[in-house]
């Protein structure tokens, strides 16, 4: 294929940041996405390891550096509100060796920025059929307009259109790991200034914080799908959950919650896996969640989403467009990296929520006396340090 003609479904990091890549090597990228536009907010996400090369190799190091969140401090406290352990932003986050963390919004205005002028971007649409023929991909979107194109890459997520088109309905794919997230924009009634402050409790964790640059504060909520009495359908039924789930907690958790059941942009999901034996099925693959969601839980969502970008537009532009070897190479070469960063989750979220009492007073027992032994800052540094290794567990290649 000469100046291949690329479908790009998903407008995420993942998307943009291939579009990028292919636009570089000379191909036609389009990019199609169902929200109305660029999404804006979003949590604050890392960037690490082999992502960073990534970004400097994209000329957005700087930026994204200047765009920091700023997050001088982490706090655990307890159900009375006092505080159990305290520490530098940047250890409570398990970052090292230069990561940068940047709310999701701003990182993604900076991606897109890079591509404007050379991507179509389709908004407000999506893929609802897909047919291989022995020329390329015929492809139907749900405004009526149908087109065909060389390949079509699915970067739309946990829960990819593409990948049920194309691979097979979604329960096949996606592992449960038995917790649930959500997260909203909420008031800054605590005045946080660039601070982050986790509340523990069993089942179910809940933590603020706010950034640099912005007045608001943001909640996350964190708890076992055993706490819940039935799956909630819809989101009437999940902020009525997430009510009932945090009903009695300690410290400001009450405020937290009645903001965050008002609050128009709260977000609900499983924390889930994506497991699949191969991400590419003829003319068609996956790229990013929708091919190897770690989950929220690992912290690397967004670095596995630039570094495979990065390697499957490299990977096809090696293959001169022969796309059965670049989709190949393109998996050799990511899926022991994304396989490490998926072994994060499970052991991560289980330290990050307490199934019973006794574990929560332990935890805060152990924070409770780290925080009082001196060079507490390197102990959790090297805690963290699987974090690192996983981060780095990828060379990459010049294309």
């Amino acid at each position: 294929m000469k100046n291949p003609n690329v479908l790009i479904s998903g407008a995420g990091v993942a998307g943009v940041t291939l579009a990028y890549w292919l636009s570089r090597h000379g191909f036609t990228p389009t990019v199609v996405e169902r929200a109305p536009a660029l999404r804006a907010g979003g949590y604050k996400v890392d960037i690490r390891g082999a992502a960073l090369t990534v970004a400097e190799r994209m000329g957005l190091l700087e930026e994204i550096r200047t765009l920091r969140t700023g997050v001088r401090r982490g706090t655990v406290v307890d159900a009375t509100g006092k505080s159990v352990a305290s520490m530098d932003g940047d250890t409570f986050g398990g970052r090292t060796h230069g990561d940068a963390e940047i709310l999701r919004g701003d990182l993604h205005r900076l991606l897109y920025r890079r591509t404007a002028e050379s991507v179509t971007c389709l908004f407000g649409d999506s893929i609802t059929a897909l047919r291989e023929t022995p020329d390329g991909v015929e492809v139907d979107l749900a405004s009526g307009r149908s087109d065909t194109f060389d390949l079509v890459i699915g970067a739309d997520g946990l829960h990819s259109v593409t990948r049920a088109l194309a691979f097979g309905p979604e329960e096949r794919f996606v592992r449960d790991l038995g917790y649930r997230i959500s997260i909203c924009d909420v008031p800054n009634h605590l005045r946080l200034d660039r601070e982050e402050v986790t509340y523990v409790g069993p089942g179910k964790t809940m933590l603020a914080y706010s950034t640099a640059g912005e007045e608001g504060a943001k909640a996350m909520f964190l708890f076992g799908s055993a706490e819940l009495d039935g799956e909630p359908d819809g989101p009437a039924e999940r902020r009525r959950a997430l009510a009932s789930v945090y009903a009695g907690e300690g410290w400001e958790v009450p405020r937290f919650v009645e903001s965050a059941v008002a609050a128009p942009d709260l977000y609900y999901d499983s924390i889930s896996q994506v497991h699949l034996d191969r991400w590419s099925a003829g003319r068609v693959a996956l790229l990013g969640d929708a091919a190897h969601c770690a989950s929220p839980a690992s912290g690397q969502g967004t670095s596995l989403a630039m570094v495979g970008a990065y390697v499957l537009a490299g990977e096809l532009a090696a293959a001169g467009g022969d796309h059965r070897g670049g989709f190949a190479a393109y998996e050799r070469e990511m899926r022991p990296f994304a396989e490490a960063n998926q072994r994060l989750g499970p052991a991560n979220i289980k330290r990050m929520v307490m199934r019973t009492r006794g574990q929560v007073r332990l935890s805060m027992a152990t924070l409770g006396l780290l925080d009082k032994l001196p060079g507490k800052d390197r102990i959790m540094a090297k805690a963290v340090a699987p974090i690192h290794r996983a981060a780095t567990a990828i060379t990459l290649r010049t294309y």
